[in-house]
């Protein structure tokens, strides 16, 4: 996305513009409500960890399908040792709408996972 400069606001005002320091600047730029013109890019962590202790299974499903669909590359998935989370996390992995946004899953331990996802692509939006 393309900053605006000064030359680019002087194109928009005319000749009025003068810039002559950071107080004008900002100034002609809160007039023409730059702020919420130009989106502010977000940072998407290229880890997470995500426990889902305490969760339901549609709870985690949507926990877990957030994070796959958040950009974030990697993530620690902690599903406890015993539970139907640690199966359905697997069975969701593998076999279903998840599947497409996972590159692969290693145990960790006896209750979390390490995932890895494909790189989010702009149509993914």
């Amino acid at each position: 996305m393309k900053h605006l400069t000064d030359t680019d606001i002087k194109n928009m005002l005319g000749d009025e513009f003068i810039p002559d320091n950071d107080d004008v600047r900002r100034t002609v730029r809160g007039e023409l409500h730059l702020a919420r013109r130009i989106p502010k890019t977000t940072h998407v962590p290229q880890h997470l960890v995500l426990d889902l202790h305490h969760n339901t299974e549609d709870q985690a499903w949507d926990k877990i399908m957030r994070v796959a669909t958040s950009g974030a590359r990697t993530a620690t998935i902690i599903t406890g040792a015993s539970g139907i989370l640690k199966i359905k996390f697997q069975q969701w992995a593998h076999d279903s709408i998840l599947a497409p946004y996972i590159v692969s899953v290693t145990p960790i331990n006896n209750g979390s996972f390490a995932v890895k996802f494909k790189k989010k692509l702009k149509s993914d939006f």
